[in-house]
């Protein structure tokens, strides 16, 4: 039995749940944290998300059915929470990521979040899984249920895209 098998089968035992999701909230708090950070973009917004998450992975693991790693369920998770309170936010106020006091990144990140954040929703999500969080193509494929190829192309627009206002910016 792998370590992960062990996890998902104490997660959906009455008597080990709580302990086993201490033990999945240690072992990916930090990366769902900045999977969220670069989709929301402020912290506390990204702190609100992240429990949401936990939430729903809490309240829904017994439907995990492991056709795909327990990492891509709860990467999508989290990826779907991040979307559904981007949107409910739009309507509410535009986010400017040099408003955030805890954005501790020197001239050029702040260049690079902002392209980034010019990006459509789509590119954006691949674009930050791709650079930043180094995922392969086959797992962001799991994670957004969408074709390689299409990742592929959506990751080159938004490479295109981002060197573009990064150029217009320099000169």
């Amino acid at each position: 039995m792998t370590k992960e098998t062990l996890l998902i089968a104490e997660l959906k035992n009455v008597k080990t749940k709580e302990k086993a999701f201490r033990e999945l909230i240690y072992l990916y708090k930090k990366r769902l944290y900045w999977h969220i950070r670069k989709i929301v973009i402020s912290h506390d917004d990204a702190d609100d998300v992240l429990q949401n998450t936990f939430i729903k992975i809490f309240r829904n693991i017994d439907t995990f059915n492991q056709q795909s790693k327990l990492y891509s369920w709860i990467y999508r998770i989290a990826t779907n929470e991040s979307i559904t309170f981007i949107n409910k936010r739009a309507k509410e106020r535009k986010e400017d990521i040099s408003d955030d006091n805890l954005f501790t990144g020197d001239e050029i990140q702040l260049i690079l979040q902002k392209a980034i954040a010019t990006l459509p929703e789509k590119q954006k999500l691949v674009f930050n899984m791709k650079y930043f969080d180094e995922l392969k193509y086959t797992e962001i494929s799991e994670i957004l249920e969408t074709s390689v190829g299409a990742l592929k192309a959506s990751y080159f627009h938004a490479v295109k895209k981002i060197e573009k206002y990064i150029q217009t910016r320099a000169n």
